[in-house]
């Protein structure tokens, strides 16, 4: 075998000295004093070629493309499947759930990756989204609809995530962010092919079918790149660098290791510190008594003891802590975590219920209002590509997080003043395409200062705990949009509606297709205009008073020259 070949050619080499025999050794073979799961993804790029990983790269890229479809199409129909149940006010609800399992998940997901391995973590993501998919196709009420957006969004978003630690597992540190960037590339393409599936799904074959058709595909195009991994992770044991030792224990001996490798503790008291210091963002606008319920102020004081307690156990206490400590408090860490966390809460503010907006407000079609909306996927997509070669070429990345967050704040300012009744589609879409081209160049250089700290072994974790602060400021962005969009919308409505109709104002809030079936010109529709434009307006505000927090984000990080850290061994872009 190659690598077996390389490994005695150095070892016969007398013209070394020992030391030097030892450091070449080493780089060939996968580190000992790792978890098994970054083992088998050094012995995997050990033993592969050039060509494996070219293969490697279209199969990611096959998965994107049928994840980015799916959730544009999904995106695009959630509006109409809640109305449906009569409850289209419980958007942003599902997406605030949702998006906080889905991150908080991420945790052990990320552990499940070091420990065991990254086909086994991919292919358990794969189930739970196939999972998701098919619940939505045989939903028969809200309920059912609800979990399984939640099932969909932790699968869809793991898998996801697992890629994009493969992709970290196979690119230099100089190189990932064009890599990462190539992944999205997708994006691009699905932007305009998802409106249009997702209002055909609508009109002749309905929404359940979309749901069942994602259901069967999704595996099938998940099965190349596990199969390719797989097959180098048997060849790399055949070939002597993956050794498969069983240890004979007992039940109990098991769960106390695999608690200890999982730094199972740890993770369950952030998971659940977060989950109850979280929600209650969202509760509070249902609650009789909002931010002076009890069971409101109970689960916010027993969130923050939580979160106490989770960082004193890893500093003093975890035999094996989530991260090292000093990892887990350095500032360019915490200055990645504030800079993504931010820019989620931004955006969940801007686009909570933007097609609705769209349709109801320019009387644009699903199509339509769905290109529209997805100018950040496009933009954003076209940005990380320069990003990520301005990256590789200049081997810093600061540089460019400080160009972009001004055009961010500048693009936010603008939807401020131009989401109106009376702004043109065009100078509607400028301020998008601001916030687009700026937000995927933040992301990306965050992507790369939070990993620029780490070894290869810490880079699961990291990136888990990057996309968990996304999360949060999704459900937290997601909580402020539901929150305006509950005491504002329903007021405005009452405020503005015909006084025959004021009756009908919760009916009318609750369903988008009824909003819509009032024509536009009429008393009844221009009423609702109105509401949905003040409504907007104080959405938009939020969004950009937020991001005043970013520049003290980017203000922590380490300006790290990335093309003089070596992180990964083998066969790597």
């Amino acid at each position: 075998m190659e690598t077996r070949r390389l490994i005695r050619n150095v070892e016969g080499d007398n013209s070394h000295d020992d030391s030097c025999e030892s450091s070449e050794v080493s780089s060939l073979l996968p580190n000992e004093d790792i978890q098994n799961g970054i083992k088998q993804v050094e012995a995997i790029t050990l033993t592969w070629t050039k060509n494996s990983l070219i293969a490697a790269y279209a199969c990611i890229l096959l998965v994107h493309f049928v994840n980015s479809l799916q959730t544009s199409i999904t995106s695009n129909l959630t509006p109409y499947v809640v109305s449906d149940f009569g409850l289209h006010s419980l958007i942003s609800v599902i997406e605030v759930v949702s998006s906080l399992l889905g991150g908080i998940l991420r945790l052990p997901t990320a552990k499940i990756l070091d420990t065991w391995g990254r086909c086994e973590g991919f292919a358990a993501m794969v189930f739970v989204s196939t999972l998701g998919l098919v619940l939505m196709a045989v939903c028969r009420d809200v309920q059912t609809y609800a979990a399984a957006q939640v099932f969909y969004s932790v699968g869809f978003t793991g898998v996801s995530y697992v890629l994009n630690v493969v992709v970290a597992d196979t690119s230099s540190l100089q190189n990932r962010a064009l890599a990462f960037a190539f992944q999205s590339s997708p994006y691009i393409i699905t932007a305009f092919m998802g409106p249009s599936a997702a209002e055909w799904f609508y009109k002749t074959a309905g929404f359940r079918w979309a749901f069942a058709t994602f259901a069967i595909v999704t595996p099938l195009m998940c099965l190349p790149i596990f199969g390719l991994l797989y097959y180098h992770q048997r060849k790399a044991e055949k070939e002597g660098l993956l050794v498969s030792t069983s240890v004979d224990r007992t039940f109990w001996e098991i769960f106390c290791h695999y608690s200890v490798e999982f730094d199972a503790v740890g993770v369950i008291l952030l998971s659940t510190g977060l989950i109850l210091f979280l929600l209650p963002f969202s509760l509070a606008s249902s609650a009789k008594s909002t931010w002076h319920a009890p069971h409101i102020l109970a689960m916010l004081i027993t969130g923050t003891i939580l979160l106490l307690q989770f960082f004193l156990y890893e500093r003093f206490i975890a035999p094996k802590p989530y991260l090292p400590f000093a990892l887990l408090t350095s500032r360019t860490v915490i200055g990645a975590c504030i800079l993504d966390a931010v820019i989620f809460v931004g955006f969940y503010c801007w686009d909570g219920y933007y097609t609705s907006y769209l349709q109801v407000v320019h009387d644009l079609s699903i199509a339509e209002a769905g290109y529209i909306g997805n100018i950040y996927s496009i933009g954003s997509c076209f940005s990380t590509l320069i990003a990520g070669y301005l990256i590789r070429v200049s081997g810093r990345f600061k540089w460019l997080a400080w160009l972009a967050l001004p055009l961010q704040v500048l693009g936010g300012t603008l939807m401020i003043f131009l989401r109106q009744p009376d702004t043109p589609i065009s100078q509607l879409i400028l301020p998008q395409l601001l916030i687009a081209l700026s937000g995927g160049t933040l992301i990306i250089t965050s992507d790369i200062a939070i990993m620029s700290l780490s070894s290869h072994a810490e880079i699961a974790s990291l990136l888990a705990l990057l996309a968990l602060a996304a999360n949060i400021g999704g459900a937290v962005g997601g909580s402020v949009s539901g929150a305006i969009w509950t005491n504002i919308l329903p007021r405005e409505l009452l405020k503005e509606l015909p006084e025959e109709l004021k009756g009908d104002a919760w009916k009318i809030y609750e369903d988008l297709q009824v909003q819509l079936s009032f024509p536009v010109g009429s008393v009844v529709r221009e009423a609702i205009i109105k509401a949905y434009a003040v409504t907007q307006f104080w959405m938009c505000v939020a969004g950009t008073l937020v991001l005043g927090i970013g520049f003290v984000g980017v203000a922590m990080w380490r300006d790290v020259r990335v093309g003089e850290k070596r992180q990964v061994k083998g066969v790597v872009f």
